[in-house]
């Protein structure tokens, strides 16, 4: 996973999209109220405060890379006030657990990193026999146009230097990959599968504050005080061939792999 120094504060400001797909992936963990969860790359909490919700009888850990996601979680969501969630620092290639959880669950994350193996050991390592994943991620064809409109912009001359040794560090992965992937993990696999969704941002400065707050192997590469330019200048390549509908909203196509599997 891409180690960039987030900005927690300002990510949460612009995560209402990634919170509702969470919230719509938390309806088809079909919980009991009483599994044992880990939630991989939980950012800044919310979604993880709603699954320990949801957990009277059971707990809640969140694990994100980012210390500032981590302290910000924490601050939120104080053990004090929500006694079955947690929070801990955690590599998603080096997860620390060993027959600890009955479920695994990641939202929005695990396209961050490349090498799914270290990944899938790791998760079939931490869930008890029996124990249940449902992870979903960008896939294949993820948000493909504007990173077509980035690749352009990023050969011009204005640019160019910024990003001469410059290789994307997302694994937008197949289903046919992944299903190969689990089983190689000792995972069994229930369902993969690759869900077209539309990303919709209400108007030109919520798409801008996306831009800033989760793309950031490409954004942190400009000198900072350029950066609100290289930004405009994304969203004007953009909205050149994708323009705003009648109410001003701008919709970038996403494609989820949603993966469920059990550790037999």
């Amino acid at each position: 996973m891409q180690n960039v120094r987030w900005d927690a504060s300002d990510y949460e400001k612009h995560s209402t999209n990634q919170q509702a797909w969470g919230r719509e992936l938390i309806e088809k963990l079909n919980l009991r109220g009483d599994e044992i969860l880990l939630d991989i790359g939980c950012g800044d909490g919310k979604v993880t405060a709603e699954i320990a919700a949801r957990l009277p009888n059971g707990r809640v850990t969140g694990v994100d890379l980012s210390a500032e996601m981590i302290d910000l979680a924490s601050r939120r969501y104080p053990e004090g006030d929500f006694p079955n969630l947690s929070f801990e620092q955690a590599d998603a290639s080096h997860l620390p657990y060993s027959a600890q959880f009955t479920r695994v669950f990641s939202n929005a994350t695990l396209h961050w990193i490349c090498d799914h193996h270290p990944v899938l050991a790791g998760i079939q390592r931490s869930l008890k026999p029996g124990g249940k994943i449902l992870l979903q991620m960008g896939g294949r064809g993820n948000a493909a146009e504007i990173i077509a409109c980035v690749d352009r912009l990023i050969q011009l001359p204005e640019w160019a230097g910024y990003f001469g040794d410059f290789v994307s560090p997302y694994g937008f992965h197949s289903p046919e990959d992944y299903t190969v992937w689990l089983r190689e993990a000792g995972l069994e696999p229930v369902r993969v599968e690759l869900i077209p969704k539309d990303m919709v941002h209400p108007d030109h400065d919520t798409l801008a504050g996306w831009i800033r707050t989760t793309w950031m192997p490409y954004t942190l590469r400009v000198p900072a005080g350029q950066r609100d330019a290289f930004i405009e200048q994304i969203i004007a390549e953009y909205r050149a061939g994708h323009p705003a509908d009648a109410d001003g909203a701008l919709t970038v196509k996403m494609a989820r792999l949603e993966v469920e599997a059990i550790r037999p």
